[in-house]
């Protein structure tokens, strides 16, 4: 049998091929191994060494002076600090003196005068205190006839013929929807203070004060639909009666947020799906910006309306930030140039945090459109070299897809650079997630909606969430008029109203 050259080559260049799919194949598979390793054993931090992350300050290709060498400080023990007591306290003073025998001085005989005092603190804690109010209607009849009977009225009540009062469902509410508190351990709590409250009877009251405060929820939407810039995020949930769907059915939580960071406003929304058209339903007539992630689902409303989509850049770190836990131990590589990049970016928000708009705006032009024009290069120069399956691969090709997004920032000093606000507002969520495990229905999962927004709402303005639900769950039956249910918001309810 006759080999020619050329079926030899053929051969070659499919044993070339083969050998380089099997390279990539084994860089993927080391990639993903680092990578389940880190997310096992690892710290979770994004956060990179300052050191680091001027290691690649400097354009490639210019000549740069002699590095200063890194220093690395020695471990010094933290002093711990002592906890702060808040002058706002109530104190209760405990006096400490001697007995008349005491004041008798062992020497002389006379009696010691006061000179001074010595004074210190401690924190008392009083356990939740559970009392029954006990409404008694005073009922009046006329002496003369026996048609005319009079009885005092009781205040109208949050929920009728119910033994909660506001103050309880307050309680509950914050216990579970801002401690992460679930209600059957909220029912052995209040088993040890002497009285039975069932999960289900409480998981019923949520259901009902989630339902009243529906009026509260659509004027902050309103209110959030007008402002600039909005952020947008998603996360999933689950609930076991769910008309048409299975129990495992994968559902979402959205969470939406806006506003100045110490007056922002914070909205959940339950929806069955991840599709674009619950984004859409939720932006209603909104026509600024929208801060949001790579999620595709996003191109429709952003397309169609005049809206204009931000991108993450905390998203396009945090791969490059597993592309640099993937590089061999003590290795330095082209995920430590993108990251070292991207920090430049982030000094410069950093260092403009509390700039007017214009000047955040001339401060990014100056200094953060250089540093995207050395990002472009770096992708533009590693992308075509790089395997996409391997963790650095996949954190340039998200760069190259979400580029005009994520450059988009720099056009208005009022665009923020990433989408974590929206992050942070949806993490109680999670957290609340891992000790709920899911809703029972449908009902439920809406009313859970309501009150994360409220209480999450109250807080983004500085207001303690109990003490607020307090006011809304008393004040609310009251409310009959717009302007009525507007002086419930969080803007205009102030702490100690």
């Amino acid at each position: 049998m006759v080999v020619t050259v050329a079926a030899l080559q053929d051969e070659v260049n499919t044993l070339r091929d083969q050998l380089i799919q099997r390279d990539a194949k084994i860089a993927q598979l080391n990639d993903l191994l680092k990578q389940a390793l880190q997310r096992e054993f690892g710290a979770s931090s994004e956060k990179i060494p300052s050191e680091q992350a001027r290691l690649f300050d400097e354009p490639e290709g210019e000549e740069t002076a002699e590095p200063a060498p890194i220093r690395v400080q020695g471990h010094d023990r933290k002093q711990r600090r002592r906890p702060r007591l808040s002058p706002d306290l109530p104190r209760v003073e405990v006096i400490h003196d001697l007995s008349d025998a005491e004041k008798i001085c062992s020497e002389h005989g006379c009696v010691l005068e006061p000179l001074s005092e010595v004074t210190s603190e401690q924190l008392e804690f009083q356990p939740a205190k559970l009392y029954v109010l006990r409404h008694i209607q005073k009922t009046y009849t006329c002496p003369c006839c026996t048609g005319q009977v009079v009885t005092a009225a009781k205040p109208p009540s949050l929920l009728p013929k119910s033994l909660a009062t506001p103050s309880l469902l307050a309680w509950i509410a914050a216990s579970k929807f801002c401690d992460g508190l679930p209600l059957y351990r909220q029912s052995a709590i209040f088993e040890r203070l002497g009285v039975t409250l069932d999960r289900t009877t409480m998981a019923h009251w949520m259901i009902r004060v989630g339902e009243q405060v529906q009026p509260l929820v659509n004027l902050l939407w309103d209110r959030l639909r007008s402002e600039r810039v909005i952020h947008m995020d998603e996360t999933t949930a689950q609930v076991l009666d769910e008309p048409g769907r299975t129990p495992q059915s994968k559902s979402y939580m959205w969470v939406t947020t806006a506003g100045p960071p110490t007056a922002g406003i914070v909205l959940f929304h339950y929806a069955p799906s991840r599709s674009g058209q619950v984004a859409k339903d939720l932006l209603g007539d909104h026509t600024g910006a929208l801060m949001v992630d790579g999620y595709e689902g996003y191109n429709g409303i952003c397309g169609s309306r005049d809206i204009t989509r931000l991108g993450c850049w905390a998203h396009a770190r945090r791969r490059f930030v597993q592309a640099q836990r993937a590089q061999p131990k003590g290795k330095t590589g082209a995920a430590d140039q993108a990251l070292a990049l991207i920090a430049q970016l982030y000094r410069v928000e950093r260092a403009q945090a509390d700039a007017e708009d214009l000047d955040r705006y001339r401060a990014r032009q100056d200094q953060a459109v250089p540093v995207l024009a050395q990002l472009r290069a770096f992708l533009d120069r590693n992308q075509t070299r790089t395997a996409p399956q391997t963790a650095l691969g996949k954190g340039l090709t998200y760069l190259a897809n979400q580029w005009p997004h994520l450059v988009r920032y720099v056009a208005d000093g009022a665009y923020p650079i990433d989408n974590n606000r929206a992050e942070n507002a949806i993490r109680p969520f999670v957290i609340g997630r891992k000790n709920f495990l899911f809703s029972q229905s449908i009902p439920g999962v809406r009313a859970n909606a309501n009150l994360y927004s409220l209480i999450e709402t109250a807080k983004a303005h500085g207001l303690e969430p109990h003490a607020y639900l307090h006011q809304v769950f008393e004040r609310l039956p009251n409310a009959q008029t717009v302007e009525e249910f507007e002086a419930l918001l969080p803007g205009i309810v102030k702490n100690g109203d």
